[in-house]
């Protein structure tokens, strides 16, 4: 997915923003940390050092972890506490975890440490910013994380770097070898920490995994939404239908937010379009379009309002400090439940929920282009030469098959729970599965707006074979141009998948999106 690069993100200085993760976790922004983050990092770490020396127990200082807190370890054992924390606790399995993702974490996870809450010496912190600034990125793995105590095993394995040991990766080249993290810190000149008290447990007790994959997504929902409404509005021309149901006062009547900014935007998209059924004396034309044709605002504006909500919540936990125990600026140390992931998985599932309804209603809209019952004169499944050709037929195979596999990962995570720890973690998040099944959802949302805007392309080509039919948008017609930059117009059936791949690939970049914006002279809601 697009995105805009800059170059430094100081933390500390001021709130982080879903921009400032899109940053550091893609375009190799760099972070530093502010000068009053690190005096509130120094203070806290004070606090824990007297209570290290005190005969009481305290939790992540001087007892073991989840259901082993009522043990006490001496204080010539607590190094070892630390270092078996992390090495324990890097338990993950499966499927290597994209770079993007693990970088956005670690922002996060720093972005906590910063917030002076957390107890771990400027030391810790600053060698954190330094690892990811030197682009080295551990590996993290897909299987680990229950989201109960945040994501315990995927924060571990970063902080199994910081004691130079794992393996990371030190090129964006995805299938470049894995290295040992010493060999990568020992480059870099940065030296490997050795963890004090509660250290090894604030590196690794928060929702970063999940929050940082929340960041992401909205990030690339708000490109898609955009999106969305472009292929919808390109329908509704291809397929001749009106454009009157988009009205503003319509809209006024059910003030939904996005609701209106979508059928602001189609509107827009289809400004100029002499393809759209209007109504005039004497003439008779379509009352109504099918409801994925006059409904998509109502669709899409749910969906921008689901993904507001989210927006809002992932705000909160910006600015937020996630740990346990936590130093209260009063100097207390107590234990509490703030990193449980729930706020940041149900957000994550509704997402999953908006996105598979999304596909659905653009696949819908693809359908009817290849029906000859409902495509107002294009050819059978828009083939250059019917019977012979089998034009777009399985290209809405392609749509339907990836609308099942998004309804399936719509099904919510956040509503199970597998108990751990001995019964003392017993009601978990599932908050990392929610973020990991929302990445392929975004991505086949992608495939399938792709897919719609294919199809409507190509009417265009057909359209424009009949001088009296009329002529496209210019917003339309850009989309047009674009595509014909990599898609040839129909003549005869040629291998379809590396042209899917390329309209998602269109969709997916921003530049459908951007083509529009610059045929409009102005950015879509």
């Amino acid at each position: 997915m697009e995105s805009r690069a800059r170059t430094s993100v100081v933390l500390g200085d001021a709130p982080l923003t879903i921009s400032d993760v899109v940053d550091v976790a893609r375009n190799g922004a760099t972070v530093a940390l502010g000068a009053r983050a690190l005096e509130r990092v120094a203070a806290s770490q004070r606090v824990i050092a007297e209570l290290a020396s005190d005969t009481r127990p305290h939790y992540g200082v001087s007892t073991g972890f989840g259901a082993l807190a009522k043990v006490q370890i001496p204080i010539e054992k607590r190094q070892q506490l630390q270092r078996s924390l992390i090495r324990s606790h890097a338990a993950g399995t499966g499927p290597e975890v994209e770079r993007e993702v693990v970088r956005a974490l670690m922002l996060l996870r720093l972005n906590t440490l910063a917030s002076g809450r957390t107890g771990v010496r400027p030391v810790v912190a600053e060698t954190y910013a330094a690892i990811l600034n030197a682009g080295i990125t551990p590996v993290v793995h897909e299987y680990g994380s229950l989201g109960c105590s945040g994501d315990l095993s995927p924060l571990a394995h970063c902080a199994l770097t910081l004691l130079g040991e794992g393996e990371v990766r030190v090129s964006e080249d995805p299938h470049a070898p894995t290295i040992p993290a010493a060999d990568a810190l020992a480059a870099a000149g940065i030296e490997p920490i050795v963890l004090a008290e509660k250290e090894g447990l604030a590196l690794i007790n928060g929702t970063d995994g999940m929050l940082g994959m929340l960041c992401l997504a909205l990030h690339d929902l708000g490109g898609l939404l955009r999106v969305a409404d472009v292929a919808a509005a390109a329908s509704v021309e291809a397929l001749t239908g009106t454009d009157a149901v988009f009205a503003a006062d319509l809209h006024a009547l059910r003030p939904h937010p996005g609701q209106g900014a979508s059928a602001a935007n189609m509107l827009r998209v289809l400004e100029g379009s002499t393809l759209i059924q209007r109504p005039r004396e004497g003439e008779f034309t379509r009352v109504q379009d099918a409801y994925s044709l006059r409904c998509a605002p109502q669709v899409h504006g749910a969906a921008r309002d689901t993904a507001a909500h989210a927006t809002g919540v992932a705000g909160i936990e910006l600015v937020s400090a996630i740990d346990n125990p936590v130093v209260l600026p009063d100097g207390r140390v107590e234990s509490n439940g703030n990193f449980h992931g729930a706020p940041v998985a149900y957000v994550l599932d509704f997402l999953a929920i908006a996105v598979a309804d999304l596909a659905s209603i653009s696949e819908r809209r693809t359908d009817r282009f290849l029906d000859v019952s409902r495509n107002h004169g294009l050819p059978p499944f828009l083939a250059a030469d019917a019977g012979l050709d089998s034009g777009l037929m399985i290209a809405q195979y392609t749509a339907a098959g990836i609308v099942a596999e998004l309804k399936r990962l719509a099904a919510p995570a956040s509503v199970d729970s597998i108990p751990s720890s001995a019964m003392q973690e017993d009601h978990v998040s599932l908050g990392w599965h929610a973020g990991r099944k929302l990445r392929r959802s975004l991505d086949g949302l992608a495939r399938v707006l792709g897919i719609e805007l294919l199809a409507s392309t190509r009417a265009l080509d057909f359209r424009a074979q009949d001088p009296e039919a009329g002529r496209p948008s210019a917003a339309t017609a850009a989309v047009h141009a674009l595509f014909r930059t990599r898609i040839p117009a129909p003549e005869t059936d040629t291998f379809l998948s590396p042209t899917i791949t390329a309209a998602a690939e269109f969709v997916g970049s921003g530049a459908v999106r951007d083509a529009v914006e610059r045929a409009l002279g102005t950015q879509l809601a």
